[in-house]
């Protein structure tokens, strides 16, 4: 590309109204259009369906395989294409381990404005979800494209696991634990970014969470004391954690002095640095929600911070909480976390 040409180029974050997970339908808009759906019990084979707002489907196969068949796809959280595309991969592949599956293929989802973007910069979006596929061993087999107004990009995804490994959201036990694979603050770095308010080693780190493979999703699924897995996206800490404690009747309970942040978010929340859909998400699911008296503004709009290839959350039994800190250590996750515990009570999410 010629240097006309590049500085003619728009920023990509500029191209859409919203970026990565931050892009997601408010969660209780999505509740509401999920209840039009009937119950799925007409289908035996189907063990995972829209119940629990669960991360994939999953269908049995037979006694030793079940299929994990997921979607996932948003705007430019990023204006370099290939790192847009990275993170958009890693993002949608995040579903399969979540549910303790291996994935083995994928299929590209495009949206492109095509008399906008030059042909280049789109190739190298899609240059950028395939190198991530091959990290994870797996083929882009396809795909399907078209011309939108924004820049859309993500992948379907299939995956496989034992039925008798599989890990729901909705699983956990009253006592177990509760392990955040990944550090927070995603959401607040991408609005600092559109911004111009985060400097190039704030870009390596976010650029560093968001194309981290959660590749611990299939080595926690094996063991016996883990119950239930999920990977927090863009409904935030709190509302994921609020589905798994739906799902399971129980009470989440976070402390907010254990939570791993990425450096500097916590500072530029303190300035207003933030998402519109962290706004969004408290709105939506507030309610179910108890801050303690130390919980103020700036760290409810962290705890509602959409984020985008975020960490893996594991209910576990505690005598099994080493063990899987020490997966997601091995494996590269090293500010991997014990952020509270489920409780017997009403269905909700404590902070303290």
């Amino acid at each position: 590309m010629t240097e006309d040409a590049a500085s003619a180029t728009p920023r990509l974050t500029s191209l859409s109204h919203g970026g990565g997970c931050g892009c997601k339908i408010a969660p209780g808009v999505l509740s509401e259009l999920l209840a039009r759906f009937g119950p799925a019990a007409s289908y035996p084979n189907l063990m995972v369906g829209t119940e629990t707002a669960d991360d994939a489907a999953v269908y049995r196969l037979n006694d030793e395989q079940a299929l994990i068949a997921t979607t996932d796809f948003f705007m430019p959280i990023v204006d370099d294409p290939y790192d847009f595309g990275r993170i958009a991969a890693t993002n949608a592949l995040s579903d399969v381990y979540a549910m303790g599956g291996t994935p083995i293929m994928a299929l590209a989802i495009v949206g492109m404005p095509i008399n906008v973007l030059p042909h280049g910069v789109i190739a190298d979006i899609l240059r950028g979800g395939e190198s991530v596929c091959a990290d994870a061993g797996i083929p882009v087999a396809g795909g399907h494209s078209i011309d939108s107004v924004e820049p859309i990009y993500g992948l379907a995804a299939m995956g496989l696991v034992h039925p008798g490994r599989l890990k729901r959201n909705a699983d956990a036990r009253a006592g177990d634990v509760l392990i955040l694979g990944k550090p927070l603050g995603v959401g607040i770095m991408s609005a600092a970014l559109k911004k111009n308010r985060l400097d190039e080693a704030g870009y390596r780190l976010m650029l560093e969470t968001t194309t981290r493979l959660n590749r611990p999703g299939a080595a926690l699924a094996a063991m016996d004391g883990v119950h239930a897995i999920t990977d927090v996206t863009g409904f935030g800490l709190l509302g994921h954690a609020l589905e798994m404690a739906r799902g399971a009747g129980l009470s989440a309970c976070l402390r907010l002095d254990s939570l791993p942040w990425l450096p500097g978010v916590q500072a530029l929340a303190a300035e207003g640095v933030m998402t519109g859909a962290s706004g969004r998400n408290w709105k939506s699911y507030g309610e179910s929600v108890r801050l303690g008296p130390g919980v103020g503004d700036t760290e409810r709009a962290l705890l509602t911070d959409p984020q985008t290839s975020g960490g893996l959350l594991v209910a576990c039994a505690p005598e099994s909480a080493e063990a899987v800190l020490a997966v997601f250590r091995d494996q590269g996750f090293a500010q991997a976390a014990v952020v509270g515990e489920m409780r017997a009570g009403q269905a909700g999410v404590r902070v303290d």
